[in-house]
């Protein structure tokens, strides 16, 4: 067993990614808003370092409203073919442009025109619309590449608290948590 929770994670992400059958990346996104009204959604985890975890999104959605108000989120993985789970908190902020560019140029097409058709988060009269306003941009950028949109970009969460959990028989589950300090992080157990 390790004591850092950034190779626990790895190993165990590792192991997923061989056993899950879809999406293993999918992500829990917990915000809160400026009055602490929870919400959370799914999102892909697209980048991961010492310094967090990263997904994009638009920055004009309601989970960006949220990040803006009340700057720290939950991430929550559950593989259940693992009967493994990962909490984590923390701290948001923004990557860098020339990071949100290179991931963005690295999306297929359609997704990068998605980008720009969707109003996220917004209310959608007919499906129409969107799909209208998906046609208008492939017709702009028909034959050149597509720049990213000055609204959409990436997040990251620096952990300040990591748990990981084990499913055990009985409901006598194993909960080992890492919570960071100055000098790095320290290690318990939690009761199942």
């Amino acid at each position: 067993m390790t004591d850092d929770p950034f190779a626990l994670f790895d190993l165990w992400y590792a192991a997923a990614r061989a056993s899950e059958p879809n999406d293993t990346n999918a992500m829990a996104l917990a915000t809160a808003d400026a009055g602490g009204r929870p919400s959370v959604r799914m999102v892909l985890l697209k980048g991961r370092s010492p310094e967090g975890f990263v997904f994009y999104t638009n920055r004009e959605s309601r989970k960006a409203g949220d990040l803006d108000a009340n700057p720290h989120a939950a991430l929550l993985f559950h593989w259940k073919s693992q009967r493994q789970q990962i909490r984590i908190e923390g701290a948001i902020s923004r990557v860098t442009d020339a990071e949100s560019d290179a991931y963005f140029a690295s999306r297929g097409r359609d997704s990068q025109l998605g980008a720009w058709a969707s109003d996220q988060s917004r209310p959608l009269a007919d499906r129409a619309i969107f799909e209208a306003r998906f046609a208008e941009f492939q017709a702009k950028f028909d034959g050149q590449d597509v720049p990213r949109p000055p609204h959409w970009g990436g997040y990251r969460v620096t952990p300040d608290r990591i748990e990981f959990w084990q499913d055990r028989a009985h409901r006598l589950h194993e909960r080992r948590v890492f919570t960071r300090t100055a000098d790095g992080w320290t290690e318990g157990l939690l009761y199942p």
